[in-house]
């Protein structure tokens, strides 16, 4: 396994990472949970990403009874929660939600509790909140940091632009500013990474926990011919999912990509999670598996990673032909 500096900060994060969004209570149970983060963390993974928001509550709880039951040394491994939309769904009242400072400290205490832990190594903002001042956002991730309960925060879907004011307030207060940053990133999926946050990472320097490597499972190649019952894309509430990446035209670009991988011996999902990884601003791909032998096949990108020579990625670039402009005033 590789680890990575998160940003400029000191944690070095696994360039490989396991989450729950999705799979946690709604795909899998506690068992298939115990075996896959058995797996990953035995494959050197040391960050498990959650959020008060996934299957409302019911993933940190999973999350918690597993870790319990491993037992691991809590110093070996790093633990995410993020705060916004509340756990409660539909039933949510004014400030179970957003990032009040009210909200933000009950879902930091409630995401202890469902996790089973004393703190959280990282702290999502789980997206911006217009509504809110800036500067109560960073105070309270500020002072949730000093009183231990936290170790580091970040932001999650937030613009370049939010992530600078935030480092800005937290500058003229002398306060912990915003460290890392969770988007989603993938071969259809580039404009933040490649263009947005280009002038973050070289003014302040930002770590990346990137989500949905394999475009909800799109970039395996399984949705080719058709979407199976079982899927993500066909679960109720995500059809959204399967609305962004079931396009004939990228269709035909992932057939062209699964043609590539096949040429250089491997998965196309494991082709697709190593291009994530070679980007340097990537700390680390979160992935998500509701099988053994997917998580098997995922870990493989590290193999892959050395293969990724320059004529590879130009041969990628020619079948996406969507690599952002980059310009820099």
């Amino acid at each position: 396994m590789e680890y990575r500096r998160m940003g400029r900060s000191g944690l070095q994060l696994s360039v490989l990472s396991f989450g729950s969004w999705v799979t946690f209570h709604k795909q899998i149970e506690d068992g298939t949970a115990d075996t896959l983060m058995g797996m990953a963390y035995d494959a050197g993974i040391n960050f498990f990403d959650n959020a008060e928001a996934y299957a409302l509550g019911e993933s940190e709880k999973m999350m918690g009874r597993v870790l319990k039951q491993k037992n691991w040394d809590r110093t070996s491994y790093t633990l995410s929660s993020k705060v916004f939309f509340g756990w409660r769904g539909k039933a949510n009242k004014p400030n179970q939600t957003g990032l009040s400072r009210k909200h933000i400290v009950e879902a930091c205490h409630e995401a202890l509790g469902r996790l089973q832990t004393d703190y959280l190594d990282i702290f999502f903002c789980h997206r911006p909140d217009p509504t809110v001042p800036i500067e109560e956002v960073v105070w309270t991730m500020h002072n949730l940091i000093q009183q231990g309960k936290v170790l580091y925060w970040g932001t999650s879907m937030w613009s370049g632009a939010e992530i600078m004011e935030a480092h800005r307030v937290a500058q003229q207060y002398h306060l912990i500013c915003p460290v890392v940053e969770q988007p989603q990133y993938n071969m259809f999926e580039r404009f933040k990474m490649e263009q947005d946050y280009v002038p973050v990472f070289r003014n302040v320097g930002l770590g990346t926990t990137i989500w949905s490597p394999l475009a909800s499972g799109f970039l395996t190649g399984k949705y080719l011919d058709k979407v199976s019952e079982d899927s993500r894309l066909n679960m109720p509430g995500f059809e959204w999912l399967k609305e962004r990446w079931v396009q004939e035209e990228k269709i035909e670009k992932v057939k062209k990509l699964s043609v590539l991988a096949k040429e250089l011996n491997v998965s196309l999902a494991s082709l697709s999670i190593a291009w994530t990884i070679k980007n340097p601003d990537v700390t680390t791909a979160i992935l998500g598996a509701t099988k053994p032998e997917q998580l098997t096949e995922n870990l493989k990108a590290l193999e892959v990673l050395p293969l990724l020579t320059q004529e590879i990625m130009d041969k990628i670039e020619a079948i996406l032909q969507n690599k952002p402009i980059l310009v820099l005033v």
